[in-house]
């Protein structure tokens, strides 16, 4: 449009110079021509301005709208784009860096949490950790642990509420070669029998009660290292351990009498939740007192609940991805065991048994109380003494969590594991 402006000012100029050098009527007629021409052109300029600025008001509202509704379909977006500032929260986990916890570094690795204003520090568990305990001390702000475990300490006098049940199923075996003829918790009799202690073993005495066996007479219980070499070395029947971890270690290690590697058809397995024995597992556990009496710390939830369940749907959805999130974050184990590990994390999980994952289911809540109350070690000890009362979980913050993600699929309903093969050690 200015080149059409200047052109029609140097035309009327041009005409003029002609009128003065020529001093006649028919110059004076041309530049009569000229400026009629320039003020039709110039109202045709004006009012293509207008209407290009009426097309990209338009253009913009069209792109307001558009923004709006992403918004409020995805309302992790806005959480996102309002951030007035971001809230630092820790999260302690029960065990080392592994993809047990894989959601949790998902959600780190994919902005989940950033899209919820919160930047979280993982810290990484052992064996002289407890998790809850370090929640309840105040040395974190959310800690992952097993039910039962946690509820001992809460009876114990820390004050902490299971807000999100993660594991729906227990992930606890009893594994042994076949030519043991393991095959049900009756078959432990007269069988040494391998258990981790620190409250892992309450399902094998669960197991064993439901069989009709005594614990202090019937079999022999041994104290048990966190891997399989006892069990491989001959030294016990039968050893503890957990579809994702301990079961894959026999499965990446050679059997010598063929020089490949142990198949699932060389072991026997004892599943405890398919015993009906089987207790529920990790859950985010949060300061109960807090929670009650400080809004910002129950938003604080709401929110990390929320990331936290959308990193578990994505490691449903991308397993090898966050196979190597895990890795690159710290984890030692080789690239095919975390993958397997991955896998069987996923099968405790998904699909969700209720309306989406995270929420307490009260049947199993109610079982794993009952184990609680009514097993005892070879000491006599019960994990728990009395009923832990109603204020012992919430399906609150899970139920606000789930809302503020719109559609992302918690459900799981369409969920099917994939096939993954195991190299030696691992690897």
């Amino acid at each position: 449009m200015k080149k059409q402006f200047t052109k029609i000012a140097a035309g009327v100029a041009v005409a003029s110079l002609v009128a003065a050098a020529c001093g006649s009527d028919e110059a004076s007629d041309v530049i009569d021509d000229v400026e009629e021409v320039a003020d039709d052109v110039a109202g045709d300029v004006e009012e293509a301005a207008d209407d290009v600025a009426d097309e990209a008001e338009e253009v913009a509202d069209d792109v307001a709208d558009e923004v709006d509704d992403a918004t409020a379909d995805d309302p992790g977006e806005e959480a996102a784009g309002d951030c007035a500032e971001t809230e630092s929260v820790s999260l302690q986990l029960q065990w080392f860096t592994q993809a047990q916890f894989a959601g949790y570094y998902a959600a780190i690795d994919q902005g989940f949490y950033a899209d919820q204003c919160l930047e979280v520090e993982i810290k990484e568990g052992a064996v002289e950790i407890v998790p809850q305990a370090e929640l309840a001390n105040g040395n974190a702000d959310f800690a992952i642990a097993w039910v039962p475990k946690a509820l001992q300490t809460r009876e114990a006098g820390a004050d902490i509420v299971n807000i999100a049940q993660v594991f729906e199923r227990s992930g606890t075996l009893q594994v042994s070669f076949a030519d043991a003829e393991i095959t049900s918790p009756a078959d432990f009799e007269g069988k040494t029998i391998g258990n981790w202690g620190f409250g892992n073993e309450y399902e094998i005495f669960a197991a064993l009660s439901e069989a009709g066996l005594d614990p202090a007479d019937d079999v022999t219980l041994v104290g048990q290292q966190f891997d399989m070499i006892a069990l491989l070395e001959g030294e016990i029947d039968a050893a503890e351990a957990m579809t994702y971890n301990e079961y894959a270690q026999v499965l990446e290690a050679v059997n010598p009498d063929t020089g490949e590697l142990y198949q699932p058809e060389d072991l026997n397995v004892v599943s405890y939740e398919d015993e009906g024995v089987g207790m529920l597992q990790d859950a985010i556990w949060a300061d109960a007192t807090k929670l009650a009496e400080d809004e910002a710390y129950r938003d604080q939830a709401v929110r990390f609940v929320a990331a936290s369940l959308q990193g578990w749907a994505f490691c449903r959805d991308n397993v090898e991805q966050c196979a190597k999130i895990v890795t690159d974050a710290g984890s030692t184990l080789g690239a095919s065991h975390q993958q397997w590990m991955m896998n069987e994390v996923n099968k405790l999980i998904w699909p969700a048994s209720g309306a989406n994952v995270g929420l307490i289911d009260q049947a199993a809540w109610d079982r794993t109380i009952e184990i609680s109350q009514s097993t005892p070690n070879l000491d006599g000890a019960t994990v728990l003494t009395e009923d832990p009362g109603d204020g012992a979980f919430t399906n609150d913050i899970v139920t606000e969590a789930v809302a503020l993600l719109g559609d992302v699929d918690l459900q799981g309903s369409g969920y099917a594991p994939i096939d993954v093969t195991l190299n030696e050690g691992g690897e």
